[in-house]
């Protein structure tokens, strides 16, 4: 009996983290992708936002811990200020800040989003460009 259960609950297993997975990042693509691209652009002058991969390099910088991380992200979608921001001051001036999502994507959907954009950006192999103002590590 236990050959046989040990097999099927690893494959429930696996297959409730991949749809968490899958839902959180569908869940990025309904709500952040229309501005924040997954990839690294071929045409900067086209961009509305900051691609997620360099969003992400500077949260994790001043944000080392997922918790802290997702904290972080889910206030300041919800609260975006310029004291807030971990972009570098040239991104601010280009894009400016991030207008609040309020009523756009509620605190759950948030959590979802975060975790997967944590756990999966920036890639293993991803050079920012420059260097992140002083900023403290929180």
């Amino acid at each position: 009996m236990k050959k046989f259960l040990l097999p099927l609950l690893s494959t429930f297993v696996l297959g409730t983290v991949l749809q968490a997975a899958t839902e959180a990042e569908t869940l990025f693509d309904n709500k952040c992708s229309m501005c924040h691209i997954k990839t690294k652009p071929q045409d900067m002058s086209a961009l509305v936002a900051p691609p997620l991969m360099g969003v992400m390099r500077h949260v994790k910088m001043s944000y080392p811990t997922k918790e802290s991380a997702q904290k972080f992200m889910v206030d300041y979608v919800l609260n975006p200020s310029k004291d807030k921001a971990v972009c570098m001051p040239r991104k601010i001036a280009r894009f400016g800040v991030m207008p609040s999502q309020k009523g756009n994507v509620t605190k759950e959907e948030l959590e979802k989003i975060t975790s997967w954009m944590y756990e999966n950006f920036p890639p293993a192999n991803f050079r920012g460009q420059g260097m992140m103002r002083n900023k403290p590590t929180r």
